[in-house]
């Protein structure tokens, strides 16, 4: 089982790395004046995005063989796995529509999810007994699948949105929209900040009150903020700036909002940086390359993604999650925190699909919404896991 476990492990890697040069390729659709060259690199693009996910599939059987369940079962596991269904969504959503500058945008998301997977622990471990069900890979693959296809349409609604938004001067528009590149570059801050601190192997342990027991918290990365009345007994470890909130006295509580800071002051400065390359806005930047793309056709995209999506999210996420919850928990609803943003997503695409097809919202509007669905589908997955306990909080 090493060896496999070993081979599953190379294969996401080499997933990873392969997704990267298609990236590249479709990056090459952009300049290409010919419309034959353009055609080439993209054909080239999305073979060789067929590839990655073949090899990442390969992951996933030598990971289920290994861990002896589907590999669904932890953050790592299921993170991983809602980043290759959002490149299996997109490669069908490829052949339907033909949007090679998709490509460009679609991947690195996806590898974004991929790296994030990779910060929380990948061992395989024996399941917990409320997950050994069959309803395990049928549940969770089905609303990851879902959620997939769903971030489809926040990458179709994103270019739409860089494409369309007036960049001549600056508005709310604007603003919102290098808000939403400022979060990417905080998510690409996170996974490098807590990469560079994980090779050094850092450590910072603090010892600090937690409902009225004296306990040892670690830190990763420096500690910006501190535990609450914590002390720091590491030697040669930085003190804190400053101390977290008397109420963020869980024991991971100070820990994920130092996290949570790093990140940000990552993200701002990487886009700073950007920005002071860029001379200007980073969407407008971006806007002049892609001229040449049709925006009607990627509105068109965005809508497909949730038409298809959403009824595979709820059949996944409410309707097989409800039947497992009466199975394993005798009860159908229970208002655990996963289960309340699962039907916050459900309402907020209905209200979307309604919206498109009964009041007409197209364009920039459709866009704004698809891009706010995925803040959603990224706040359950990060915050209802990370942050808010509940039922699901081993998931």
């Amino acid at each position: 089982m090493g060896d496999l476990s070993t081979l599953s492990s190379n294969l996401l890697y080499a997933a990873f790395f392969i997704y990267l040069i298609a990236t590249f390729f479709f990056g090459g659709t952009i300049r290409d004046k010919g419309k034959g060259k353009s055609r080439v690199a993209g054909n080239i693009g999305i073979t060789i995005t067929i590839i990655g996910f073949l090899t990442q599939l390969g992951y996933f059987i030598t990971r289920w063989i290994a861990s002896q369940h589907a590999p669904v079962s932890n953050l790592f596991e299921y993170t991983t796995f809602f980043g290759m269904m959002l490149i299996f969504a997109f490669i069908i959503l490829y052949f339907i529509y033909r949007v090679d500058l998709l490509g460009l945008f679609a991947l690195p998301i996806a590898l974004l999810i991929i790296a994030f997977a990779s910060m929380f622990p990948t061992e395989i471990s024996p399941l917990v007994p409320s997950l050994q069900s069959h309803w395990l890979y049928i549940h969770v693959t089905t609303a990851s699948l879902g959620q997939g296809i769903l971030s489809v349409s926040f990458v179709a609604g994103l270019v739409f949105l860089i494409r369309q938004v007036d960049q001549t001067k600056r508005s709310k528009h604007t603003s919102w929209l290098e808000f939403v590149i400022y979060v990417l570059f905080a998510t690409i801050a996170f996974i490098m900040v807590t990469s560079i601190f994980g090779a050094m192997e850092y450590e910072a342990k603090f010892q600090a009150p937690v409902n009225g027991q004296q306990v040892e918290v670690t830190y990763g990365v420096p500690a910006i903020a501190g535990p609450a009345d914590g002390e720091v007994i590491s030697e040669g470890a930085m003190g804190p700036l400053f101390e977290a909130p008397a109420w963020m006295r869980g024991q991971d509580a100070a820990k994920k909002l130092n996290t949570f800071l790093w990140s940000l002051f990552g993200g701002l400065v990487i886009y700073g940086l950007v920005r002071l390359i860029l001379r200007k806005r980073v969407a407008a930047a971006i806007q002049p390359l892609l001229k040449k793309l049709n925006p009607e056709l990627v509105d068109e995209v965005s809508y497909r993604a949730v038409a298809i999506g959403f009824p595979v999210f709820t059949l996944g996420a409410i309707i097989f999650a409800s039947i497992w919850a009466q199975q394993a928990w005798d009860r159908f609803w229970g208002w655990d925190p996963k289960e309340v943003w699962a039907l916050i997503t459900f309402f907020f695409y209905a209200a979307y699909l309604h919206l498109r097809l009964s009041r007409g919202w197209h364009g920039l509007r459709s866009a704004w919404l698809a891009v706010g669905g995925f803040g959603i589908i990224m706040f359950n997955l990060i915050a209802v896991n990370l942050v808010i306990s509940g039922l699901h909080s081993y998931a």
